[in-house]
């Protein structure tokens, strides 16, 4: 989901800095080498942690490309992929859109209330891509809040190890090892979800950004042992009609709390990112 048009780039490459060097972020740098090499390179990594970056540097064909700090991974940047879901990451994209950088945001769930970061986007003339992540029609919810939506329910069903660790789960005294069938750990709006699920439901805030009806959304999330996959179900009601889509999704092989679809939706958006970017001089 592209928020702004495209802009020419004069680079013969657009450089990419991986902001979060962990299981997504090591996932989408190997993918720009495998299968976007003809349009970008990796010229940037960076976590607070140096070894997950010196870790992935081995896999990258470009040498020196660890950054000692996030300013240096902006100079070395054209695009930032945000892939840190950390207490800042709403200052860290604000950071390189005052940079003048484009930045690809995977913790969407900090943008439930985006419209600054939209706006200083805008006033930048530069781009936030959001991937459609792990869900199906939003591309259709969009076109649907073009008149009234009435309501959307998004229920979300992963496996109980998806959830540990939680805060919330924790802070309720809920003992996952005793869930037997399918048991509902949430049922409420969109802003305390993503506030109480930051690793597990970013789905929710896509669709709140999709559909621009946030205060109609309820979300609910359930688990239990016979799950193997992650399923996200949306119900639309509004104007249009009525619309149900869902999604079964396996779990990403290096992060069981994220779908495999949702790293592949935003490799699909960097593709599509890079082959519309003029290239050249």
């Amino acid at each position: 989901m592209s928020l702004f048009p495209l802009k020419a780039q004069g680079r013969s490459k657009i450089r990419v800095g991986i902001l979060g060097c962990g299981a997504i972020g090591s996932r989408i740098a190997k993918s720009i080498k495998t299968q976007c090499s003809d349009h970008a390179v990796v010229s940037a990594l960076f976590d607070i942690n140096p070894a997950k970056a010196q870790k992935l540097q081995k896999h990258i064909p470009q040498k020196n490309v660890v950054k000692r700090s996030y300013q240096e991974l902006l100079v070395s940047s054209d695009l930032v992929v945000e892939a840190v879901n950390a207490p800042d990451t709403h200052q860290l994209v604000r950071q390189a859109l005052l940079a003048k950088k484009d930045v690809l945001v995977m913790s969407v769930g900090k943008f439930i209330e985006g419209a600054s970061i939209l706006k200083l986007a805008q006033k930048q003339g530069v781009r936030v891509l959001i991937p459609s992540g792990a869900i199906a029609g939003v591309d259709a919810i969009k076109a649907a809040s073009l008149q009234r939506i009435d309501q959307i329910t998004l229920t979300t069903r992963k496996p109980v190890y998806g959830f540990a660790d939680n805060a919330y789960v924790q802070e309720r005294r809920i003992n996952l090892s005793q869930i037997k069938k399918e048991t509902i750990l949430f049922d409420g709006n969109v802003r305390e979800a993503v506030k109480c699920f930051p690793q597990n439901i970013n789905v929710a805030a896509t669709i709140a950004l999709a559909s621009n009806a946030k205060d109609k959304l309820r979300i609910r999330i359930a688990t239990s042992p016979e799950f193997k996959v992650n399923s996200h179900e949306i119900e639309v009601v509004g104007e249009f009609g009525r619309m149900v889509t869902k999604t079964e999704n396996v779990v990403c092989p290096d992060n069981p709390k994220t779908s495999y679809l949702a790293v592949l939706s935003a490799i699909r958006t960097l593709k599509e990112y890079f082959q519309g970017v003029k290239i050249g001089t």
